[in-house]
């Protein structure tokens, strides 16, 4: 049976694309608990190759400390921790830390809004945030708190949906978005109406060029990136 959002969340269904971060937060937690399983089926299993792209991009070894920012559940962060890295969950959705602590009480999940992280300067090896960036009210401002939280020298991983490269595939998928996501998202999520919002958020959202020069903007160096399933993802890297 389908679950209708509250109302508060209908005013973010087209995105409003201002993120006023109350009304984000109530989205994700909202879908909170189907989050994982929505995902899957919305990227055709595709979620779980990208994670493991994200985990070898940031290389953790034994010891090393990693923000794993926007973590939602964790899922995203329990390879490093099985790869020996202390790695720190950190999102702003109460809820989804809820979901995630319940699945996963061996991880120390903490509530942190973006662009004001609960950290000490310098205190991480590597950031790592997938799919999240887009959802913070200030981009920039928020990838200048990652950089102030990573020691120098330490690195970022961003993962991201950005633009496919060939123009053919990039009107299919503008299409599967806007038309195929919301149904498809009525049928398995706890919260369809939120998916809506996601789509408009990666419709708007700069291309691979665009987002290495706001890396740049917020001060981070060496920014490279290279494309997944033809450019639906980027995943870009940066030395603080």
């Amino acid at each position: 049976m389908r679950q209708d959002p509250p109302p508060s969340l209908r005013p973010v269904a087209r995105a409003d694309l201002d993120k006023q971060p109350t009304d984000v937060r109530r989205m994700f937690d909202a879908v909170a608990k189907r989050y994982d399983v929505t995902n899957d089926v919305l990227s055709l299993g595709m979620d779980r190759r990208w994670r493991t792209e994200v985990v070898d991009a940031v290389a953790p070894v034994p010891g090393e400390r990693v923000l794993d920012l926007a973590a939602g559940t964790g899922t995203s962060s329990v390879p490093f921790h099985d790869k020996g890295a202390t790695v720190v969950p950190c999102d702003f959705s109460l809820g989804m830390l809820q979901v995630g602590k319940q699945a996963r009480p061996h991880l120390p999940f903490t509530a942190g809004d973006g662009t004001k992280l609960p950290f000490a300067d310098d205190t991480f090896d590597a950031v790592t945030i997938s799919f999240g960036l887009r959802n913070i009210v200030d981009p920039v401002a928020g990838l200048r708190e990652m950089l102030r939280v990573t020691r120098p020298g330490g690195r970022l991983v961003v993962c991201e949906f950005s633009h496919p490269t060939w123009a053919p595939f990039r009107t299919a998928y503008v299409e599967y978005l806007m038309r195929a996501l919301p149904p498809v998202a009525r049928a398995v999520s706890s919260s369809p109406d939120a998916y809506v919002y996601l789509a408009e958020s990666i419709r708007a959202w700069p291309d691979q060029a665009g987002l290495a020069a706001l890396l740049q903007e917020a001060g981070w160096t060496g920014v490279e990136w290279r494309n997944l399933t033809g450019g639906i993802v980027a995943l870009h890297r940066a030395r603080a």
